[in-house]
């Protein structure tokens, strides 16, 4: 570092030196002082110029002296580091862009302004995409309402289902994945075979379920007027006969819920009706309380004069679901608390039990078809379809709620329905009400 400095000393001694002796041969130091400040700052032009021009044009390294010789070499040395990465960067770019034309999913490269920066061909192929779209907004080719609020919404955990607007009877589900700044990446799958597979297993158990229902009855009925017969019928048929009309009766109710069950799956959407909400949780505990004498204590506080916005029909279903669970694994010596309330994010349902509780790897799959957590002897042949929380949880997301699950091995469980602002209706007068 310390020898451009140096050199660049020699010409300011060089200079100083010249100015030295014109100053002495005409008498005029300050004139000639100032000549060779001149010349000095004529100097650094020449080479400010110089680099300017090789900015401009590029071409062979300009020779300079003395500071300037350095700061070409430095600026040579750095332009020529950058061209190392850029070419680095082309390739890297160029291997990104051959694997991400290679993928099965169409690709979409979104700016900061939602506008085409990049697609691949099966964009091309899937959302009818071509070379002369990029710099388009993506929502002015895929006009479809639900894609675009899907878009503005900025929920990069959730995706959007659209038909292809190229490909007949083609579904897309189109997720977004952030990287970047400011940039995000559209990514749509087809889904067409595993909505098509989807449906055939729907309307597989609705076909079988509805086929079996009539047979069902008539069985049910037959066995009904059997246990009816006093002593036309031995003793010892009796209990056969009470055995068979309860598994009818099971039966029975797992076809009704399978057929819910398809139902809630055929349409997504619940209607907008309103749903007295307090009025429901007490008609479903009265009803609960009338099936068993033999049951915990149940109470039921409404704290919210939030109603709700939904299908009545299924919101019993799905409550009563609830407080029959509870009940059903509670001792009769515990307690079952139901509750309506409501804070800024919502309004919640909590079924709150002092049952055995739930151990942990139960609790993510808990809303499965079919699957049962392991339990106390004392609750084993409780009965159930095993479908009554795969319904909850179809019925509170067609609703636009969540259920959520907390349970403690020995001390309880709390299932929580919260519902979202939209849902909730708010009456005139307040009121809060608490029955036991």
């Amino acid at each position: 570092m310390f020898s451009p400095w140096r050199s660049e000393l020699y010409w300011v001694i060089w200079l100083a030196f010249i100015g030295v002796f014109v100053g002495k041969l005409t008498q005029h130091y300050a004139v000639a002082f100032w000549l060779c400040c001149l010349a000095y700052l004529g100097r650094h032009l020449f080479h400010i110029n110089r680099l300017l021009v090789w900015f401009r044009e590029g071409g062979k390294i300009p020779e300079g002296s003395g500071i300037w010789e350095e700061i070409y070499f430095l600026i040579y040395r750095l332009r020529r580091r950058n061209k190392r990465r850029k070419k680095r960067l082309i390739v890297m770019l160029e291997r990104f862009r051959t694997a991400t034309a290679a993928l099965p999913d169409a690709t979409v490269v979104l700016g900061p302004r939602d506008e085409i920066d990049w697609f691949n061909e099966a964009a091309e192929r899937t959302l009818g995409l071509r070379k002369s779209d990029i710099g388009q907004q993506i929502v002015n080719l895929l006009r479809y309402p639900k894609f675009a609020d899907f878009l503005h919404q900025l929920d990069y955990g959730a995706t959007v289902s659209i038909p292809s607007p190229a490909v007949a009877n083609m579904q897309l589900d189109i997720r977004i994945v952030p990287y970047g700044e400011n940039l995000r990446l559209l990514v749509a799958q087809d889904v067409s075979h595993l909505r098509f597979m989807e449906r055939v297993r729907s309307d597989f158990v609705a076909n079988v379920s509805h086929e079996l229902r009539t047979p069902l009855t008539v069985l049910k009925g037959y066995m009904e007027a059997l246990g009816d017969a006093g002593g036309a019928v031995p003793e010892r048929y009796l209990k056969v006969f009470r055995r068979m009309e309860e598994q009818t009766t099971r039966m029975q109710n797992l076809i009704n819920d399978l057929l819910l069950l398809t139902r809630l799956e055929s349409y997504p959407q619940a209607q907008y009706e309103h749903v007295d909400v307090a009025a429901l949780l007490g008609t479903i505990c009265d009803e609960a309380k009338l099936l068993d004498e033999d049951h915990a204590g149940l109470e039921l506080v409404v704290e919210s004069d939030a109603d709700l916005l939904g299908e009545e029909s299924e919101l019993h279903s799905a409550f009563s679901n609830l407080v029959l669970n509870a009940l059903k694994y509670t001792p009769p010596s515990g307690k079952v608390v139901v509750s309506w309330r409501e804070d800024p994010a919502g309004a919640y349902l909590d079924v709150e039990d002092s049952g055995p509780g739930i151990a942990p790897e139960h609790l993510p799959r808990l809303t499965e078809r079919f699957y049962r957590a392991e339990v106390g002897d004392d609750f084993r042949n409780k009965g159930g379809t095993g479908l009554g929380l795969a319904i909850v949880k179809h019925v509170i997301s067609r609703h636009d709620g969540e259920l959520k699950i907390r349970s403690v091995l020995g001390e309880g469980s709390c299932f929580t329905c919260r519902f979202p602002e939209k849902r909730l209706v708010r009456p005139q007068l307040a009121q809060q009400v608490r029955l036991s």
